[in-house]
């Protein structure tokens, strides 16, 4: 079993000022090469601290992959840091000098004299040439461990450990088994409630089972390790089709599936046409069916003032568009008290729901837009139902 960390270096990860986006993306390469990351930490720009994480993540994991602090400037520390974690000197390399001012001088410039810092590497280290930027990636292998460290350029990262790292870590760890995830997502179903009819299942070592909250959806996880795609996926499959014998219609999708998707879907499926109405959601219903990006919804507007009939001013909406059916939500959010009104439209019928809410109030708004698709979701599903 071949272990693995990621270190992200910046302060300005730290500050909030960027968004760290390498480290989900090698989590997800790591996961593909059935590597098991346990630990993924972020961290200054102080070469003493960078070297103790180091050596702190190559006591437990086979090895260590960095991100950032690759640069020509005094706070790219990365060099010094892996050097020192390795207890060895930095030493020039000319040769990746010159390849340093080949790239510098494909963009046009000339290389400044503080450009020369990234020609330096610790001693013994494999040099990886970066062919879509200037800074030199590396490779320093300690024992049978090894630190990997990457540029911070999300593009150039990704270029080189696609390229190069990835084989070489093949080679090195003997990586055969591969890891596959298949998401299932849920609508409508708390995550206490979902545990209850799956709970056994989360106990399985291999595929193993997950589930994660987000404001009335549940995703469920189903990881697998095998040999080769094929028999991971049939691993996976098996468990899948377990899960949905389970759940029926709570499931509305998987992996990229949107639920404003999924119920487009099954409005479209119905011959219906959408429109929507809402208050104090941020816009968030309108914004999400118009993303999805499906000829079924027409438009959406907002209820002007709060004292006005959700649902009088829904079949407003209703006519103004010219569609067959109509979803409002509305979010009163007033001390102690959270609620979201909702109302749907179908030519079966009209009716409403009040729904008390009782998590985060910044969290209102996208909770409310999810149960109103979900409700949405199902009656055009049991309509389908009742039809067959």
């Amino acid at each position: 079993m071949t272990t693995a960390e990621i270190i992200a270096i910046g302060t300005e990860l730290l500050l909030g000022e960027t968004v760290d986006t390498n480290t989900r993306y090698i989590a997800r390469t790591l996961r593909g090469l059935g590597v098991n990351l346990f630990r993924a930490q972020t961290i200054g720009d102080n070469a003493g601290r960078i070297a103790a994480l180091m050596r702190e993540a190559l006591s437990r994991a086979d090895f260590v992959i960095t991100t950032g602090g690759l640069g020509p400037t005094v706070d790219d520390p990365t060099r010094e840091a892996a050097a020192s974690a390795a207890g060895l000197f930095l030493e020039y390399r000319p040769e990746l000098w010159e390849q340093i001012k080949a790239r510098i001088a494909h963009y046009g410039r000339v290389p400044t004299e503080n450009q020369k810092r990234q020609a330096y590497l610790p001693q013994f280290a494999l040099p990886i040439e970066n062919p879509v930027g200037t800074a030199p990636a590396f490779i320093v292998e300690i024992g049978e461990k090894s630190i990997v460290c990457l540029p911070g350029v999300p593009r150039e990262m990704e270029t080189l450990l696609e390229d190069a790292v990835i084989p070489y870590l093949q080679k090195r760890y003997n990586l055969n088994d591969v890891i596959r995830v298949r998401t299932l997502h849920v609508s409508g179903v708390g995550e206490g409630a979902l545990d209850e009819r799956i709970g056994d299942l989360e106990t399985l070592a291999n595929p193993t089972i997950g589930l994660t909250a987000h404001s009335g959806i549940v995703s469920i996880r189903i990881a697998a390790r095998a040999g080769t795609t094929a028999e991971a996926g049939a691993l996976i499959a098996k468990i899948e089709d377990d899960v949905r014998s389970r759940l029926g219609d709570d499931i509305f999708g998987a992996d990229e599936d949107t639920l404003e998707a999924a119920t487009l879907r099954a409005v479209a499926e119905r011959g219906w046409t959408l429109a929507c109405l809402e208050f104090q959601t941020e816009d968030a219903l309108q914004t999400r069916l118009a993303r999805a990006a499906h000829p079924a919804f027409r438009g959406g507007s907002r209820l002007p003032v709060r004292e006005e009939s959700l649902a009088g001013v829904l079949e407003k909406t209703r006519v103004q568009f010219n569609v067959s059916s109509a979803l409002g939500v509305a979010c009163f959010n007033e001390g102690d008290e959270q609620i979201a009104r909702l109302a749907l439209i179908t030519p079966h019928g009209r009716e409403e729901r009040l729904l008390d809410y009782g998590g985060h109030p910044g969290n209102l708004p996208r909770w409310a837009v999810n149960m109103a698709l979900d409700w949405l979701r199902r009656k055009a599903v049991s309509v389908e139902e009742n039809v067959k």
